[in-house]
């Protein structure tokens, strides 16, 4: 998170937060809070719903977090009333011109057209919702929290810390705790529109490969995930660092100390050359010529279970294999220089 702080104006933000009570429950009430103070402070606290129908958000709910209801009635049977309430507000919000920024709390995508708008205007959108929330809307805000996954991180660290303090509270008793929010981290990254390991992981290798191979310094890291992704945050996945996910979920990848600063390297010390090398020896073995480049690629493979050309500057087996100097690539085939 610090790296994110970090690309926002030291100055508090001021921030109109909305709420949709029609899809947003109330058990979030403390977390939507808690992520608002890291990003500014709140003029308008506003919450949308029908009140004549129970939504979980209590009168005692609304006093402790001083967001004021705003009633909503169905007019019409399958149209949403209070989507419109909501962008009729935060219109009227945007050009008295008190605000730097709106916090939507909604995993509606119809609200993915307000969330442009209010950007077009220069203002900063924090979007908080579930992981279920569709991409269009996570995209659309500057940056998107998933209330659930990160709720569940918050009731995860507190029962660790309670099990370090009281010495006898078992994995089971964890668990149970977190399961009122969304099952596992793994299943609902898995499961729900919320950025997979494996795009993570090939940002961080664009980052490497732009960096000549060499290391990378961890906040430049966090810095590109956070600009690629605006859904980007390690406890999505169960992290509070980010050195320790990218420790625990990408094997081919490492986080070094040098001098009190961290940085990503690759784990493999594979060099062109030995790469070459075994080609070649594997090449000699099939009598000089591999008819197949699929099957030397499967083989390697299995031989370097981390090969990414890319670390190379390459693409794919092909390209990489025309830049050696000791094979041939004719159409689909591979053989020896003689």
């Amino acid at each position: 998170m610090e790296e994110i702080m970090e690309s926002i104006s030291n100055e508090k933000m001021q921030f109109a937060v909305l709420i949709d009570a029609d899809n947003i429950s109330s058990k979030y009430a403390v977390t939507i809070f808690e992520e608002l103070e890291k990003y500014g402070l709140t003029s308008y606290r506003r919450i949308y719903g029908n009140w004549s129908k129970g939504n979980g958000w209590s009168e005692v709910l609304l006093l402790e977090h001083s967001i004021m209801p705003v009633q909503q009635f169905s007019y019409t049977t399958g149209k949403n009333a209070t989507d419109m309430a909501m962008v009729i507000d935060a219109m009227d919000i945007l050009y008295k011109n008190k605000v730097q920024g709106f916090c939507l709390v909604t995993s509606d995508s119809d609200f993915t057209r307000l969330a442009m708008r209010l950007r077009e205007e220069n203002m900063f959108v924090l979007g908080m919702g579930e992981s279920k929330t569709p991409l269009a809307l996570t995209r659309a805000c500057n940056k998107f929290i998933h209330l659930n996954l990160v709720a569940e991180q918050n009731v995860e660290e507190i029962a660790i810390g309670d099990t370090t303090a009281m010495g006898n509270r078992n994995a089971e008793e964890k668990h149970a705790k977190t399961n009122e929010y969304s099952g596992s981290y793994t299943s609902a990254a898995e499961e729900q529109n919320v950025t997979s390991i494996s795009d993570v992981r090939q940002v961080i290798l664009t980052l490497i490969n732009e960096n000549g191979g060499r290391q990378v310094d961890l906040a430049q890291v966090g810095n590109r995930l956070n600009d690629k992704f605006t859904d980007f945050d390690v406890r999505n996945y169960g992290y509070y660092k980010l050195s320790t996910m990218i420790d625990q979920e990408l094997p081919d990848l490492h986080v070094k100390k040098i001098s009190n600063q961290y940085y990503v390297e690759r784990r493999s010390n594979l060099t062109k050359e030995e790469l070459e090398q075994e080609i070649c020896r594997m090449i000699a073995k099939s009598g000089g010529m591999v008819e197949n480049l699929a099957c030397l690629n499967d083989e390697l493979h299995k031989k370097y279970r981390q090969l990414d050309y890319k670390q190379f500057g390459y693409n794919r087996i092909s390209s990489f294999l025309r830049s050696l100097s000791s094979v041939t690539v004719h159409e689909n085939a591979v053989s020896l220089k003689k």
